[in-house]
Formats: structure tokens, C-alpha cells, sequence
């Protein structure tokens, strides 16, 4: 009888706290979490469409909506969700479905986790 391995698939992210305290810096306390939170609910957002995008097979809509998350990720120090973005675009330029499903799948544990860390941040700093 064979046994069925199951892989429990940690992501780790790191948000990049010199860009959070260069927007601090740059535009106060209110101003850089008022971009923050509208930074985190378009990623969301993107996030929903570009699966979306994905379920539907439609890549130009995939490539466009990863290709937009990668500058909203980088602005608030999400660089790990910007990397994986960018392999998402390079899938879907070149689309093999198997490399595109897993690398879909990882941005959408990478989505998850950065968007969990920076809202524990902020609960932090209230």
C-alpha cells in the first residue's frame, strides 16, 4: 500500500521596514497609514482579480494585474509579494499551466502572509 505524503507549504515574508519608516518619515504618522491601508486593500483587490484572471484563463489580465501589484507591493515594503508577481507576469508571458498554477499558488500564500504581517504591524503600533 502506498502512503500519501501532504506538504505543508510555509511562506515566509519580511516586510521591508526602511521603506515603512522612510513613508513615516515622509509623509507623518496619519499620511503613511492612510497609505498603508489603501495600499493593503487594493493589493486585496488585485489579488481577487488576478485569481480571477487565472480561473478563467484569461493571461493578458493575469500579466496586467500582477504586473500593477508589483509597484503597490514595493511601495510599502512587500518585496517578497513584488518578486513573486513578477514570476506570475513571467509565467504568463511564457504559460506552461503547471508552472503558472504553482507559481500562482505561491502568490497567493505570499498575498495572504504579507497582508496578515503588516496588519499585525499596525495593531502593533496602536
Amino acid at each position: 500500500m502506498q502512503q500519501i505524503a501532504v506538504l505543508d507549504i510555509e511562506e515566509k515574508v519580511r516586510l521591508e521596514s526602511d521603506r515603512l519608516v522612510e513613508l513615516y518619515a515622509q509623509l507623518g504618522e496619519t499620511g503613511a497609514q492612510d497609505v498603508v491601508c489603501r495600499a493593503m486593500e487594493e493589493l486585496a483587490v488585485r489579488l481577487a482579480r488576478i485569481d480571477e484572471a487565472f480561473r478563467t484563463c484569461k493571461l493578458s489580465a493575469l500579466h496586467k494585474g500582477a504586473k500593477g501589484l508589483i509597484g503597490i507591493a514595493e511601495q510599502v515594503g512587500m518585496q517578497r509579494l513584488a518578486d513573486v508577481a513578477r514570476d506570475v507576469c513571467a509565467c504568463a508571458e511564457d504559460p506552461d499551466p503547471v508552472a503558472l498554477g504553482a507559481t500562482m499558488a505561491r502568490l497567493q500564500r505570499v498575498g495572504d502572509r504579507s497582508l496578515t504581517a503588516v496588519w499585525d504591524l499596525q495593531d502593533l503600533s496602536v
